[in-house]
């Protein structure tokens, strides 16, 4: 695929999107069909637990009805250790859920309709998103989407080539302070403050690892149109502000130190509200018990894209102390990455 300059890309990616959404096939498990069979790769998360808690548990009061996790591999990450740690003990509490666990990814593919990509370590993704596109399965794909920007664009782009649906959210988008302000309870937005715990993972961008769910909420209130960012970070913080096209201004703060907690605040043509409240995995789960149903993602690639844009630039506005950095460049980069990444994973699996 040619280079391409970030909006001209967006645009594209964005309109094929469009008509996969409109062309593809539901689930197998349709609502006329019965329930959608998922599977899970990767136990070495706290969410694979809850979801599958979630869709499979009639009993719970927060279950959400539709699907059911019906297999799942243990696989995450490698050598983060506060990872690895979790699995043995994930992987028991799923099999009690009346999951079958299997060795890997491609036993999975075989026996479910859709897929939930939970592994917490973002730098397998993309390789193991790949046989589940190649075998046409929507997926959900659990934050980081990825280890970094370029794999990001590679994930988006292999799924666009391929006609299948996929998405990733933070939990945090679905909150209800925050939906009701994007769905304009206080007018038109003209800025926002967010803030969420902001710890750190060697492996990964400073924000992809847990500063993700504040950013999220910023994307989710303000949309998209970022185009510089400034970033600042201590041993305590990193704050990232965002100059969108039409000169609104929006701010991530993460919090290392002291009281953190998930919040903020929106501000509008109608007033200020709070926003950037977690409330609980639920809502995140019923749309994408909707998606692995049939429904369109409920999140637009190019706004995700954008996003994990926004935290690359950060981040490299801090390294350059505090110059701005324009989400065009860091994009252009990464999909220029993207392209060597695909193909180098084409030539081995070749």
């Amino acid at each position: 695929m040619l280079r391409r300059s970030f909006r001209g890309w967006r645009v594209g990616v964005v309109g094929l999107v469009a008509l996969l959404v409109a062309a593809a096939p539901a689930a197998s498990g349709s609502a006329e069909e019965g329930t959608v069979r998922v599977g899970i790769i990767g136990l070495d998360t706290s969410h694979a637990t809850a979801f599958a808690k979630l869709l499979n548990t009639a009993a719970d009061p927060q279950h959400v009805p539709g699907c059911r996790v019906v297999v799942a591999c243990p696989r995450g990450s490698a050598d983060i250790e506060s990872s690895v740690r979790r699995i043995p003990e994930y992987t028991d509490i799923v099999r009690g859920l009346g999951v079958e666990i299997v060795a890997d990814v491609a036993a999975v593919v075989e026996r479910c309709d859709a897929v939930l990509l939970e592994t917490n370590d973002g730098r397998p993704h993309l390789e193991q998103a790949l046989p589940v596109l190649r075998a046409g399965k929507r997926m959900f794909i659990d934050k980081p989407v990825a280890g970094s920007l370029a794999d990001a664009v590679a994930i988006y782009r292999a799924a666009a080539q391929a006609g299948v649906p996929v998405f990733s959210a933070s939990a945090l988008r679905f909150g209800t302070g925050s939906q009701a302000v994007r769905g304009g309870s206080i007018g038109e937005v003209t800025g926002c403050d967010t803030h969420s715990p902001c710890s750190l993972e060697a492996t990964h961008p400073r924000l992809f690892w847990y500063g993700i769910h504040g950013c999220e909420s910023l994307f989710t209130v303000m949309g998209p149109g970022c185009e510089s960012v400034v970033g600042m970070r201590s041993a305590d913080t990193d704050v990232a502000s965002g100059m969108w096209k039409d000169g609104r201004i929006g701010t991530f703060r993460g919090i290392r130190r002291g009281s953190a907690g998930y919040g903020g605040t929106a501000f509008g043509t109608k007033g200020g509200a709070p926003v950037g409240a977690f409330d609980g995995y639920r809502p995140l789960l019923v749309e994408i018990v909707r998606f692995f149903r049939g429904a369109a993602p409920p999140v637009d690639p190019a706004e995700t894209l954008e996003l994990y844009a926004f935290m690359a630039a950060a981040e490299a506005s801090g390294d350059r102390g505090g110059a701005p950095v324009r989400i065009a460049d860091v994009m252009a980069a990464a999909e220029a990455e993207a392209t060597r990444r695909l193909e180098a994973l084409g030539a081995a699996a070749r």
